[in-house]
């Protein structure tokens, strides 16, 4: 464990093997850090943060600040951050509002400057968020799902997996797994790279998401029957976690299919 004599590190913090602690640093609370994370100098992290271990925490960033939300009133919460997270520098990352409730970012997750994780957000595995992404309170964001920069999501959406967001858009409802978000709440095809490099997908599971999608949103179908359709023809569980995301109730409405945001390239070959 090494801590710089210039850091501020309260003596309720558990830091674990191998830490190390940069100059101006402040661990303000009862923060758990786990063996061989790096906290950079002037970085900030408050309250009941738990964070996991080999995360990289650079310069200024703010990792379990209290919530900008009016409803919050100072009731004791949580920030959880999982294992070989990276957050760049001057990002941040909100605690939750409601006692016993938590902001949670799962393993893997790479956060790059300026990028904001409002309250109550839930993030899975593997989820990139470019430069001054923004995400609302209670957004969540499925597994591997990426974030391209600027792009500026509403409070309590959701994010599907491996879903890739273009850059300068924004969203106020579902972006459906697999799918590129485009725009303003829509999308514009599938995210085939991202469903070709993904190892657990086989080449039928990349048919049934292919087909699937092409029912839903493509055959002009209304949304309700296209799904109740694709639910009894695609078995899959690739394409069934499309149509399962789909039947969640949702509080946002789901983005629909829109050729004209963008050009599909590479659609037909998923």
């Amino acid at each position: 464990m090494a801590i710089h004599p210039a850091a501020m590190v309260d003596r309720r913090a558990e830091i674990g093997a191998g830490v190390e602690i940069g100059p101006y640093a402040v661990i303000d609370g009862p923060v758990k850090i786990g063996r061989d994370t790096i906290v950079m100098a002037h970085a900030h992290i408050s309250g009941h943060t738990e964070i996991g271990e080999g995360c990289r925490i650079h310069m200024g960033a703010v990792v379990g600040h209290e919530p900008q939300d009016h409803a919050y009133k100072g009731e004791p919460s949580r920030t959880l951050i999982g294992n070989r997270v990276t957050i760049r520098e001057y990002a941040q990352v909100h605690r939750a509002t409601g006692e016993g409730n938590a902001t949670v970012i799962g393993d893997d997750c790479f956060l790059m400057a300026t990028s904001h994780v409002g309250h109550n957000c839930r993030l899975g595995r593997g989820v990139h968020l470019a430069n001054c992404a923004l995400l609302a309170g209670h957004v969540t964001v499925e597994d591997a799902a990426n974030i391209s920069g600027g792009v500026a999501i509403h409070q309590f959406v959701r994010v599907g997996m491996l879903a890739m967001l273009s850059g300068g858009s924004r969203f106020s409802m579902d972006i459906p797994p697999f799918s590129i978000g485009d725009g303003a709440n829509s999308i514009s095809g599938l995210n085939v790279v991202g469903i070709r490099r993904w190892p657990a997908f086989t080449a039928e599971d990349r048919a049934q998401i292919r087909d699937a999608f092409r029912l839903i949103f493509r055959s002009g179908k209304p949304l309700g029957a296209a799904v109740a359709e694709a639910e009894g023809r695609f078995a899959s569980p690739a394409a069934r976690m499309l149509i399962g995301f789909l039947k969640t109730p949702t509080r946002r409405g789901i983005c629909r299919y829109n050729p004209r945001s963008r050009r599909e390239d590479g659609a037909e070959e998923a």
